[in-house]
Parts: C-alpha cells; structure tokens; sequence
C-alpha cells in the first residue's frame, strides 16, 4: 500500500479508481512544478474530530528549478477548511483559481493558484500551486515558455485529461526532467522553442540543421511515435538511438478544451549511462560464465571421484570418497545458481531445497524414509557466504541422515524428521537444524562427537564465516543452531 493509498484509508471515502488517479497524477507533476518555478501540495476533503470540514495534504512536491518554500514536509497535516480557503473555492467553483495578493503568513511572499483534480465527472481533489513572487524578475524566454507550459498542464489537470488513462504507467526512473531539456511545439508539430540542453541532445543524434522551426517529422529520426501521440493525445515514452548517441524522449500533447493545442517534448541524453549499462551486462555475462564454468569442473571432479570409487574394494574408502563427491557437489549447487543470477547474490533458500533433494536421493533409503522440512527465508546472501554455508548444511544434514537414525534403533514414532529453520536479521543470520532422532549420548560435548563432517562445518562456519555453533539435546533428538554475522569482512 502506497502512502496516498494508507493517508486515504483512514480519512477519505474516494473510490478505488480516484485514488488510482491520484496516484498516477503524482507520478506526472514534477513537470508541472519544475515548470511553475513553485512548490505543489495536493489536498482532498476530510473532516475534523468534531465533524467540521478539513483538508488533509496527500502529495507534495518540490521544484528542482527554484529554492522550495517548505522545508518542511505537509503531507498527512489536517488544515480546516477556513485556513485553506483557495481550495474551498477551487472545489465550489470547479475551476484554476488566482490569488492576487501574496501571502505573508509564512515569512515570505508567496503567490497561490488553486487547480481542481478533475477525474471523470467530479472534483476530487486540488493541487495548490505557491511560488515565492520575492524571486521575481523579468523573465527570458526559456522560463517564459515554462510558465506558459504549466498554465495549460494545470488546465489540463482541471479538465481531467492529464494524466492520460491510457499514458504508460510503467516505471520511468530515467524519464527525463524538464531541466534536461525541452522542446515546444505546436499543433502541426513545428518546433517553436527549444532549450539549449535539447537543442545539444538532438546535435548528438546528428542533427546539426536549426532545430527551431523544423518539424518533429524531420528532427527526430524515428518520429513515427511522436506524431502517432500528437494525433491522439496519448503521452509517449520512447528512446532513440543514432551513431552509438542514445536519447529518451518523453512526448506530451497540450490539450485544451477537448482540442490538442501542441505537445511538450523532453528529452534526455543518456549515452553514457547506456555505455556502461552494456559494460556491466558484459561483465556480467562473464562472470556468469565463470560461475558456469566451474561448477563443470567440480561436476567433472566429482564424475572422476564415482569411477574411482567403483573400483576400490574397501567399503570405508568407497565412503570416504562418496562424502567427497557430495561435498563437491554442494559446493558446485552455488556456483550453478550463481551462473543463474544476474547479480552476485543467490537466494539461499533455493540453494537448501538443491542440497537436501541432492541428500535425499543419495543417503535415504527405502528402509527409513526420511521427512526434510525447511522454514522462515534466509533471503539472499553473497557468494562468500553461500559457499561456506551450503556446505556447511550439506555436512549437518548428512550427519543426522546417518547418525539419527542408525539403523540398529527402532524408527521414531512420529516418522523420521530433519528439519532446516531460518531466522534473517539486519545483522545476522541464525540456522536451526533439528532431528527427532537417537539424540546426543548422555553428557557427550561437540568435540567428543566431532566427526570429520561436523569437524569441516564447525571450521567453515568459525574461520570462514566469523560464526557459532552450538550442539545441544532437543525433545527428541538433535538442535544444532548457527549464527552467521552478515556484516563479516568476508561477507
């Protein structure tokens, strides 16, 4: 639930679609503050304690083209209706209303304008514009069309038809900003100002003709979608691409009175950005490579350990080897994983559930089946400490595979069990691995039982991973619980 969406929850009776709008006109209005040299904040009706009319602020906005009258955040005040009155008016009258005189009440002369948030056949809400006026001077070109612009996104915004409900809601992280530069263009979509960050992006597509004047058909090298969005209405994103220049462009159609007037074209140069963005995808494929790559080997170590032990005689080597072959394995499950993912992180919980099917299948018999459990969300670790640590479980595991449930004891009355628990913190991460078998002899410690499984997972988890392990009785059976610190050099 977005913030809007749990302010409106509890003060307001809007519809589910409304509050949609909303949303998607927060998504749109750094344009139309940047443009308006003036900070916005959205109101919609409420009620005091004592039924009296209110207004509570859902959205604010600040300008990244002038200092910002607020410091402080207003959204989720509460105003009464009397300490807002523009914005009364703006609800009654269902119109952009002006404030003539500034207002001094903040320590600073600032200028109000009202703009009532048409959605369908309603008013729900008002967005107030305020700009300090003592800033005011005499205006260039460049920031006259900006406020030219804003006059009809706030008209637009009054009328209903901006947001577009057919826009492109995705996200748009990179959607350029009315700083990086603009372009104004009319009806018949011939540029009549452009500012000079747009003008140089265009030079880095290739075009080095006047920009002023030109007709987007012929400035910009895929205008197909431009003009397709001067046609209806609809606001477009799209980036183009020309002799390795990269620049994303951001179309929107002015609309007054149900009839397209111009549109407002934002452009952003991002060649760098999208160079080094093909850069690390290499990089990443390599090291994706290289993951992929050694889990082959260790799968062909492991491959050449089986032969081997096919041909020894000795039961006890055939083991030796066979413990061998599965620690290779667990330790080839992180790289294969590794060589999945797009980053160097791997979801562990993915990497338990291949450890214990690999144990399943190779340790447990028909004789004694064996339920594995797993629970909570070990979320995602680094590839120095997935290593260690799915080794580490495939040795906890495989010792109570055999040791729990020798097979000279009579089963559990319950049906043999191991379970595998998570806890995730900030700081570290704990692992509980519990059995309802044989248990621990009676007053035996963790080093009169240290095997040479338990002996490598204690050493990785205290030299490799900073960590602790502690061996204890449960009811039945076996506890061994782990404490992994996530912020471990190492990690």
């Amino acid at each position: 639930m977005t913030l809007l969406e749990n302010l409106l929850a509890h003060r307001s009776t809007l519809p589910a679609d409304a509050v949609d709008h909303l949303q998607a006109l927060l998504g749109e209005w750094q344009t139309l503050a940047d443009m308006s040299f003036a900070d916005l904040l959205l109101w919609v009706r409420c009620e005091l304690a004592d039924k009296r009319p209110a207004y509570l602020c859902v959205g604010q906005m600040r300008p990244y083209t002038t200092q910002t009258i607020y410091t402080e955040d207003l959204v989720g005040q509460v105003y009464p209706a009397s300490a807002r009155p523009m914005v009364g008016r703006a609800l009654v009258e269902q119109r952009v209303i002006r404030d003539a005189d500034p207002d001094w009440s903040t320590g600073v002369p600032v200028r109000e304008e009202a703009i009532p948030i048409r959605f369908r056949n309603d008013v729900i809400g008002v967005i107030t514009r305020e700009s300090n006026v003592s800033t005011a001077r005499a205006p260039s070109q460049l920031e006259l069309t900006y406020l030219q612009t804003a006059g009809e996104l706030a008209q637009m915004m009054a009328e209903g038809t901006l947001p577009h409900p057919d826009a492109n809601r995705d996200e748009r992280e990179l959607a350029p900003r009315v700083g990086d530069g603009i372009i104004r263009v009319d009806a018949d979509g011939v540029v009549g100002f452009a500012s000079p960050n747009a003008i140089s992006a265009y030079r880095r597509l290739g075009r080095l003709d006047s920009v002023m004047g030109t007709h987007v058909e012929r400035l910009d090298p895929e205008p197909r979608q431009l003009l397709e969005s001067l046609r209806t209405g609809i606001p477009v994103d799209a980036e183009v691409e020309v002799n390795d220049a990269v620049v994303i462009r951001r179309f929107i159609p002015l609309i007054s009175g149900g009839r397209i007037i111009g549109a407002l074209l934002l452009v952003r140069e991002v060649t760098e950005l999208r160079q080094h963005e093909r850069a690390l995808m290499v990089k990443d494929a390599t090291i994706r490579e290289i993951h992929h790559r050694v889990k082959n080997n260790l799968q062909t170590v492991a491959a050449l350990l089986r032969l081997q032990a096919r041909r020894l005689q000795s039961d006890e080597a055939r083991a030796a080897l066979s413990e061998s072959v599965r620690r290779i394995s667990s330790i080839a499950l992180v790289h294969e994983t590794l060589s999945e993912e797009a980053r160097q992180r791997v979801p562990f919980t993915r990497i338990t559930k291949r450890v214990i099917d690999m144990l399943a299948q190779g340790l447990v018999g028909p004789d004694l089946p064996i339920d594995f459990e797993m629970s909570g969300d070990p979320d995602e670790l680094s590839a120095e400490v997935a290593t260690p640590l799915a080794l580490v479980l495939a040795e906890l595991l495989q010792n109570c595979v055999e040791h729990a449930f020798p097979y000279d004891h009579d089963p559990p009355a319950d049906d043999a069990r191991v379970s595998v628990h998570f806890d995730r913190s900030a700081d570290d991460l704990t692992v509980i691995v519990a059995d309802n078998g044989v248990g621990l002899p009676e007053g035996a410690s963790l080093d009169d039982l240290s095997n040479l499984g338990l002996r490598i997972a204690r050493t990785l988890l205290e030299t490799e991973l900073g960590g602790t392990f502690d061996v204890r009785n449960g009811d039945p059976g076996t506890t061994i619980e782990l404490h992994v610190p996530l912020r471990h050099p190492s990690a």
